[in-house]
């Protein structure tokens, strides 16, 4: 049949647009005669309903005359097929309506059925017949559009043509409903998969209207053509439309459910996530602040998320598994899942084949935060780079979701239900949602570097891949272990990771610390300084100096990335705040490290008292305990070698560097001891020989004279005395070295050169697989080597800083024990004597005592840790126990 073409108007206005009685006439009998070749068609329509037809068309032709000039001046607009649809005033509808109706009651079951064939073909498509029409109480504004239009049928209709009829008039609610949602989800903020589903649910819908327009063909053209065909030939497309429409209306309604799940969250409880969110992120500052509002107004519209991205591709999933033992039904939705999981199938393809995320509408399940950028690698002590600037809209990571990673993630439809738009991993994917996260984002990093990414030469671009397809899964692994080959070898070759580990140990670990003996040998008097009156630019070239002067071969590579920096708090406070806020120590110990956490709440007097005292601290802290190393690593492998890990590696190296420098007080001590003043031997007037020795207890630090045989002068008693506590004096500072050499070499010995060469021998033997796997054995290697030398624990570190700092303050006083002898002997000779031998005992005895008691209590709780969980401190105890207090 030719196309319709209008023409232009060739003749003056016709003053009725509808049908004059005589057409009428001419249809009708047609229609009868095309039926059932019956010729007294006329004599059966009761000529009162033909006159007050006509009379009611004359009328209203005037008035459309006067009412609507847009439709008079087509001429061929008469001729048009739902030119008798076209409705000028709901009393003429009503009225026509009503006639109709009643003229039902006399008119034959053919007519009938003639008639309500003609209405259905215009039903089907949503267009309101004569005898089949809207509600009475319909109104557009009222009513949803995507449920579908509810049409009721003339009264007056048959009961056997009645039944049939209502089985065909589903199909004119599904399809009104199917082309509302078409039209409602073509919108752009749909996004990509709720357009490609639009436009596979418009191609399914041709079909139904070629269908339409093939019965409607038949209708006009075929004598035999009844309601029982016309309801054999759309039957199938029944339910077909029936599948749509369920379909739909499930997508319709997701969008309802979530603002009532969303409107049950009170502000206190966004209050508290808010809290929560800031103290698991560690983050502050204005721009950082301004991003976090920005996440918790996108979490807290959730609501208003349109149902689009994976969530669309989830309900499809999970309706075709409801369906699948309807063979037709499951063809239908995978045919969709196919169709709309093409855009996401795209989108997942540019992602992992290019490391380049597109995703204008937020629909995929990965997301990119833009204000986290490279740049925040030199302050990052938390790897936000790399753990916030590519992640999964739903929150998850490899090792369990956290507040950290939950912040910014929508809250679901329902408790416990699917999350909103793209935060919602499409069930066929949700295996491979890390590995597609991963295999992007290494490639995003080889891209930053400026290296030209190599296409999987396996897979080409132009190959047609589908949701359900398994090479489409394939491809999936396959770029996966193509970008995490390459990254890895990024790293490992190209950027020298290993080289780069070794350097950190020997500058860090001091594996090779003849460079640190030579700085602090010549930054002796600057190191005596307190920490804010030091020159750093003094220190940095001192170290640069002690670096060059023995560095050769790989000693001296990246040593131009050493710098020296001063930290604004001591080691051993610092790392108990730590301990006690992230409950490394357990039991009652936890609620210790709670209450020092919270003693903000004892009220501001209290706290501004405290903030003083740590003020007072740090001004008179000295720069031998806030000196540390830091280390300047590039993109990329700033990732692998990032702030969190150069702050574990300062941490072991003040650890070391205050034992190495308590080592070398304590051999300067024993150098100085060496001198005559220590060594000569006093004069006795006669030889004695005591019968008991003094106690070496603690709690006799000035013991009684015992007495002996013969009974010795008072002089003799004095230089007894005299030798004795001498000797104390070597004694206590032979165990304060020997306890600090027996630190040292287990924890240089026995805990970081083994874990060392575990971590060393695993990047050689190709081990480690990927470069998450290789971000995690890098930090368990520190943490491992931070719990090993007993800096996690709050009672070991405890006693551990308090006999350091007693062993490094007896060697300060160094002078002061040399200057004593000294007058000591000085005394002796003058006839008044030397007075002043009880108070050096008690001196030295305020040393023992503290020496010896937190010896015991480090000595005890390394021996509890040692049996309870940490089997790494057995050799220390065995080392400790040496150098026990005898008797």
């Amino acid at each position: 049949m030719d196309p319709y073409t209008p023409h232009g108007r060739t003749g003056g206005r016709k003053k009725n647009l509808g049908l004059s009685t005589r057409e009428y006439m001419k249809v009708t009998g047609t229609i009868a005669s095309v039926r059932k070749h019956r010729t007294h068609l006329e004599d059966a329509v009761d000529e009162d309903i033909i006159r007050g037809t006509m009379h009611s068309r004359q009328s209203n032709g005037k008035a459309r005359e006067r009412d609507e000039p847009s439709f008079i001046g087509e001429s061929s607009f008469v001729r048009a097929p739902l030119n008798s649809r076209v409705s000028f005033s709901p009393g003429m509808a009503s009225g026509k309506g009503k006639a109709r109706a009643d003229s039902l009651d006399r008119v034959p079951v053919d007519i009938q059925e003639a008639l309500i064939l003609e209405d259905l073909l215009f039903v089907l498509l949503g267009i309101p017949g004569t005898y089949i029409t809207y509600p009475h109480d319909y109104s557009v504004d009222d009513e949803d559009p995507l449920q579908g239009v509810r049409f009721v049928l003339a009264p007056s209709l048959d009961p056997s043509l009645r039944d049939l009829v209502e089985r065909i008039l589903p199909l004119a609610t599904y399809y009104t409903a199917i082309m509302s949602f078409i039209e409602m989800r073509s919108h752009l903020d749909f996004g990509l998969v709720n357009h490609a589903l639009c436009a596979a649910m418009r191609e399914m819908l041709k079909d139904y209207q070629t269908l339409l327009a093939q019965l409607e063909h038949a209708f006009n053209t075929s004598p035999q053509f009844t309601l029982q065909k016309l309801w054999f030939y759309v039957h199938p497309t029944l339910h077909t439309l029936s599948v749509l429409y369920l379909l739909t209306t499930e997508l319709a309604t997701a969008d309802d459910v979530s603002g009532a799940s969303s409107s049950s969250h009170s502000p206190s409880t966004s209050d508290a996530e808010d809290e929560a969110r800031n103290e698991a992120l560690g983050l502050g500052g204005a721009k950082l602040k301004a991003v976090l509002n920005e996440i918790d107004k996108n979490v807290n519209e959730s609501s208003g998320i349109a149902v689009k991205g994976g969530e669309v591709l989830a309900i499809i999933y999970e309706r075709m598994q409801i369906m699948s033992g309807d063979p037709s039904a499951s063809e239908v939705y995978t045919s969709l899942l196919r169709s709309a999981g093409k855009p996401y199938v795209d989108m997942v393809r540019v992602w992992i084949q290019t490391g380049r995320l597109v995703d204008p509408y937020e629909e995929l399940c990965v997301k990119e935060s833009k204000f986290i950028d490279r740049g925040m690698l030199e302050m990052d002590y938390t790897d936000e780079y790399w753990e916030r600037r590519y992640t999964l809209r739903d929150g998850s990571t490899m090792g369990g979701s956290s507040k950290r990673h939950q912040a910014g993630v929508p809250s679901a439809r329902t408790e416990g239900g699917r999350l909103p738009g793209g935060a919602c991993v499409p069930p066929i994917l949700e295996r491979w949602k890390h590995k597609i996260l991963l295999a992007g984002k290494y490639l995003n990093v080889i891209r930053e570097c400026g290296i030209e990414i190599s296409r999987d030469p396996s897979h080409s671009e132009d190959e047609e891949l589908y949701m359900d397809d398994e090479r489409f899964y394939k491809a999936i692994e396959d770029a996966y272990t193509h970008a995490n080959k390459t990254l890895l070898q990024l790293l490992l070759r190209d950027q020298q990771l290993i080289p780069r580990l070794r350097s950190l140990k020997r500058y860090f670990f001091l594996s090779q610390a003849s460079f640190l003996t030579h700085l602090l040998d010549l930054s002796h008097n600057e190191l005596r300084k307190q920490a804010r009156n030091t020159s750093l630019v003094k220190l940095q070239s001192l170290l640069e100096l002690a670096l060059n002067t023995d560095a050769q071969g790989e000693d001296a590579m990246f040593r131009e990335d050493l710098k020296i920096t001063i930290a604004t708090s001591g080691l051993y406070e610092w790392l108990l705040k730590v301990v006690s806020v992230s409950g490394v120590i357990g039991g009652g110990e936890e609620g210790e490290g709670a209450a020092e956490g919270n003693t903000h709440s004892h009220g501001h007097a209290s706290h501004g008292k405290r903030r003083g005292e740590e003020e007072k601290q740090e001004k008179q802290m000295l720069t031998i305990d806030a000196l540390t190393l830091d280390y300047n690593v590039k993109f990329p492998l700033s990732l692998v070698i990032s702030r969190k890990t150069i702050l574990r590696y300062q941490l072991i190296f003040r650890f070391l560097l205050h034992l190495k420098h308590v080592e070398q007080s304590l051999s300067a001590m024993w150098i100085e001891h060496k001198t005559p003043t220590w060594r000569r031997p006093t004069r006795l007037s006669s030889p004695i020989i005591p019968t008991s020795s003094r106690s070496t207890t603690p709690s006799t630090p000035y013991p009684p004279t015992t007495p002996t045989t013969p009974e010795p002068s008072e002089n003799d008693a004095w230089h007894i005395d005299f030798q004795n506590w001498r000797k104390r004096v070597f004694l206590l500072r032979a165990r304060m070295l020997a306890f600090v050499q027996q630190i040292l070499a287990f924890a240089t010995f026995e805990v970081l050169e083994p874990n060392w060469r575990k971590l060393e021998g695993r990047l050689e033997a190709g081990k480690v697989e990927t470069v998450d796997q290789l971000l995690r054995d890098h930090v368990d290697f520190l943490d491992t080597c931070l719990k090993e030398c007993m800096l996690t624990s709050s009672k070991l570190l405890r006693a551990y800083s308090r006999l350091i700092v007693t062993c490094s303050t007896f060697a300060l006083y160094t002078s002061s024990f040399t200057k004593s002898a000294n007058q000591a002997l000085a005394a002796a000779d003058t006839p008044e004597g030397d007075t002043a031998m009880k108070k050096r005992w008690e001196f030295l005895g305020k040393f023992e005592t503290n020496f010896d008691h937190w010896f015991k209590v480090h000595l005890d709780c390394v021996q509890f840790y040692a049996s309870s969980e940490n089997v790494s401190l057995l050799p220390l105890v065995v080392r400790l126990n040496s150098i026990r207090t005898p008797g």
